[in-house]
């Protein structure tokens, strides 16, 4: 079976730590097996690579993401970039799309695709299991995961069966309708006709979806081809595409741990500890959590109820009753990210001073390249780079010619010259940009090899 991930999200409801490119599923910050700490979707791979379900993982993701996905997962499972945010539908379809096409995955294999931050227990994934079981049955063209409601959320969608009832039934369920987000009062009386919370997990034959796709592009041409058409698709979730049209849809109740932490207050239920990074809580404060992932240290005395997060890009005080409400505030703060993690490491952002019609910006970054990784051999239109080395060593590519880089060194990059780094060990330095505009897209990548006698 095939088992895509979708991993999106604008990052706002987890501020400071979370923004566009580091959205809340690559957050290190859930106790992990050996003791550290992993993200929500390293947690989630996780599971599914020790579950019973034998499956190959793709992640289909925006390309800001790529790099992310590549640091913390690294080559175990495939990726596939949409060229544009276009909503749930257009990301499934351009991964059915790659699984056709790149992988060559025949029309009746069983496609499960499921969100890459759900918190859940094993158990889940016995539940895919037996959605891949209805689908392979011939039960239904589609399958859901339906959540058994814990109350009465106006958040969530629900899925009614028919017949359903108070139990917990095991097999699949024909779907009777669907109800979106309703009011509260709406909810305690879907729950009592044994509605289930729409899980967004969805199990069907890879042929089934193509024919669905084959309305909006030719699924004859190549995989480049059909990425290069992605605008044809429409701007629309899968939910009301897909699941709400289809005229054969079962669900599969899932009675497990399932949690959606979505903000800071479900957060910090599974946190492992009360203090993350350089934090003090007095025996005073009670039910409060602070993560800080700034160099400086961070002292709670006394508090009550609260969130405490800090990053280079903020820092948020919040009650826990009041963090689903951050979102409209982060949407008038929230600038270029101060922190990314990428394919060869890690970037923070240390200062930005903008010189206004000078056309004297300057920015100062810390970098940590990771060894054995390399930054692309790229050019910049509109800024020059000092890069000063205070940790390791590595390798220095300036208009083709290489050079041993350590402790001390620094180097002196102009507008326009060709520039890459590869580090040998674990390699930190120090990017101070001057120019205007200084934006991450004033990069001109070119191919280029390391000569064979430098590694």
């Amino acid at each position: 079976m095939q088992l895509v991930l979708l991993s999106g999200g604008s990052g706002k409801r987890l501020w400071p730590l979370s923004n566009d490119s580091y959205s809340k599923q690559f957050l290190r910050l859930l106790p992990a097996p050996d003791g550290g700490e992993e993200s929500m979707v390293q947690r989630v791979v996780r599971q599914i690579k020790s579950s019973a379900l034998g499956a190959d993982i793709t992640i289909a993701t925006g390309e800001s993401q790529r790099d992310a996905i590549s640091c913390q997962l690294g080559d175990t499972v495939g990726v596939v970039t949409e060229p544009e945010r276009r909503d749930t539908f257009p990301a499934i379809a351009l991964a059915c799309l790659y699984l056709s096409k790149q992988k060559g995955c025949a029309a009746d294999e069983p496609v499960v695709v499921m969100p890459s931050d759900p918190y859940i227990d094993d158990s889940y994934f016995d539940a895919i299991g037996r959605m891949v079981e209805a689908v392979k049955g011939y039960v239904a063209n589609l399958v859901l995961m339906g959540i058994r409601p814990d109350y009465p959320s106006t958040k969530f969608g629900y899925i009614v069966p028919e017949a359903a009832s108070g139990s917990n039934v095991a097999d699949a369920m024909r779907v009777k309708r669907f109800t979106e987000k309703p009011t509260a009062e709406k909810a305690v009386e879907l729950i009592s006709l044994g509605a289930l919370w729409n899980g967004g997990v969805f199990a069907f034959r890879l042929g089934y979806l193509l024919e669905i796709i084959s309305k909006y592009v030719d699924c004859g041409h190549s995989f480049d081809d059909l990425r290069s058409c992605y605008s044809c698709f429409p701007k629309i979730s899968f939910d009301y595409e897909v699941a709400e049209k289809a005229d054969s849809v079962a669900v599969v109740p899932f009675a497990g741990v399932w949690k959606d932490l979505g903000t800071w207050n479900a957060l910090s239920e599974v946190l492992g500890s009360s203090t993350i990074g350089k934090s003090t809580l007095d025996s005073a404060s009670v039910n409060t959590h602070v993560v800080n992932r700034l160099g400086i240290p961070c002292l709670c005395i006394g508090v009550k109820n609260l969130v405490v997060a800090a990053s280079p890009d903020g820092i948020l005080v919040a009650d826990k009753d009041c963090c689903e409400s951050i979102k409209p505030y982060v949407e008038r703060l929230c600038a270029r990210p101060m922190f990314e993690e990428r394919r060869w490491g890690t970037y923070k952002v240390l200062e930005h001073h903008n010189g206004g019609e000078s056309n004297s910006d300057t920015l100062v970054k810390h970098i940590f390249l990771n060894a054995g990784k390399n930054i692309s051999y790229q050019a910049h239109n509109h800024r020059s780079e000092v890069w000063t080395f205070i940790e390791g060593e590595g390798e220095l590519m300036l208009d083709g010619e290489v050079t041993t880089v350590r402790r001390g060194d620094v180097v002196n990059i102009a507008v326009g010259q060709k520039h890459a780094v590869r580090a040998v060990t674990d390699l930190r330095f120090v990017e101070v940009q001057l120019g205007s505009p200084l934006i991450e897209e004033d990069i001109v990548r070119y191919e280029m090899s390391w000569p064979v006698n430098h590694g």
